[in-house]
């Protein structure tokens, strides 16, 4: 498994510091977040301007490209995302499932619109990779599994967090069991209670909240998987960078310790 940080969590700071940071705290790679209205480490609008910057960053920091976090799945975005990704080598694009809980007619809509979206992909050699999100049309393991069997395309995934599903009232380790063959991409982070929102950003830290980790990466290590495992933190756009470097090392040990407990990792 390949350890990375998205860069969210330095989103009040410029992509540099984002870099250097993650680098310190001991990540395999990144993920580039270019969230509109969070951080923009990547601005789609301007990516031909950005590519060259943050390929440079990745060499310097010698940090390994592990995806880009963009949830709008409006196609003219998407389409600048994809074109990005394979200008600067990120060969995971990571989006939001859209649509409303609770609603047939919107589900059916987001499993077509993350169709469309895959077919894109598959045409620029890149993977599109969809998580369940609160309030979302896709938003639990029965509407996740609904998703998976309509999209069929080898240029898509799940994205699995299992904050998320927590949140949604189920067990993230049963739910990895039952969707593991599909997993692309993890966001990982951990969370207390099941409110809509994960918390405060050091209560997304891993080991600080309720939920088991180390059985989510035992599910992982033992099917295999060795794709990206993505710390996502939102929220702390206002935290000085201390604090934001204390999050990012502290759960980047508290993977490291699990995978080494599993005989998945030495290092």
């Amino acid at each position: 498994m390949n350890l990375g940080a998205n860069s969210v969590l330095f989103g009040g700071y410029d992509m540099a510091t984002a870099f250097r940071c993650i680098k310190w705290a001991g990540y395999d790679g990144i993920e580039i977040s270019a969230i509109d209205g969070m951080s923009e480490h990547l601005v789609l609008t301007r990516w031909l301007e950005c590519a060259p910057e943050i390929k440079r960053l990745a060499a310097e920091h010698d940090l390994n490209l592990l995806a880009m976090e963009q949830p709008n799945q409006d196609a003219a975005i998407m389409e600048r995302a994809m074109q990005a990704a394979v200008e600067i080598g990120i060969p995971i694009i990571n989006c939001g499932p859209g649509g409303k809980k609770g609603d047939e007619a919107s589900l059916q809509q987001s499993i077509e619109s993350l169709g469309r979206l895959a077919d894109r992909a598959a045409h620029y050699g890149v993977t599109l990779c969809v998580k369940a999100h609160v309030g979302c049309a896709m938003h639990d393991t029965v509407t996740t599994l609904q998703v998976l069997n309509e999209i069929t395309s080898p240029a898509f995934g799940l994205d699995m967090d299992p904050s998320h599903i927590h949140r949604a009232g189920e067990n993230p380790v049963d739910a990895l069991r039952q969707v593991v063959s599909r997993v692309k991409h993890v966001h990982i982070r951990d969370c207390r209670g099941r409110q809509n929102g994960p918390g405060k950003p050091e209560e997304q830290a891993n080991g600080r909240g309720e939920i088991d980790l180390l059985g989510y990466l035992r599910i992982l290590h033992e099917n295999n998987y060795t794709g990206p495992v993505d710390l996502e933190v939102i929220g702390a756009k206002e935290y000085p960078l201390e604090r934001c470097c204390t999050i990012a090392a502290e759960t980047r040990g508290h993977m490291q310790a699990c995978l080494q407990a599993l005989g998945a990792r030495q290092t």
